[in-house]
C-alpha cells in the first residue's frame, strides 16, 4: 500500500495500530445499527448530540469538505481522528464506494459502550 501524502490539516491522525482499532470497532457498530456514514450524516449525528467519535479519511478531495466537522466536534465535545484511507474507512462501514466521514453514535445498553470509551480516550489522548 502507498503512503498518500496526508494533508496537514487532517490532525489528529491514527497510527496503523489505532487505525485497526478504529476501523474494527466502526464495522461492528455498522452491525450493530450505531454508524451514520458520510459528512452528512455525521453532521446530523452532531447537532442531534447522538455522536460517540467522528472518524475522517485525511485522503478526502478536497479536505476543506469536511473541515466544518472538527470545529463542531470541539463544539459538541465529542473526539474526533483522521484515518489514511477513505477506502478503507468505507470498506469498514460495510459499503463498497469510499467513505470520507462516519459518526458511530451512542445508544443505551450498547454493547459497544466500552469500546467507544476506549476509542474516546485514545483520541483524547492525541487531541492534548
Amino acid at each position: 500500500m502507498m503512503e498518500v501524502d496526508v494533508n496537514p490539516k487532517a490532525c489528529p491522525l491514527a497510527d496503523g495500530h489505532l487505525t485497526k482499532k478504529l476501523l474494527d470497532l466502526v464495522q461492528q457498530s455498522c452491525n450493530y445499527k450505531q454508524l451514520q456514514k458520510g459528512a452528512n450524516e455525521a453532521t446530523k449525528t452532531l447537532n442531534r448530540g447522538i455522536s460517540g467519535f467522528t472518524v475522517m479519511a485525511a485522503d478526502a478531495e478536497p479536505l476543506e469538505i469536511i473541515l466544518h466537522l472538527p470545529l463542531l466536534c470541539e463544539d459538541k465535545n465529542v473526539p474526533y481522528i483522521f484515518v489514511h484511507s477513505k477506502q478503507a474507512s468505507g470498506r469498514a462501514c460495510g459499503v463498497s464506494r469510499p467513505a470520507i466521514t462516519c459518526s458511530v453514535t451512542i445508544k443505551e445498553g450498547s454493547q459497544l459502550k466500552q469500546q467507544t470509551q476506549s476509542i474516546q480516550q485514545s483520541v483524547e489522548r492525541l487531541l492534548v
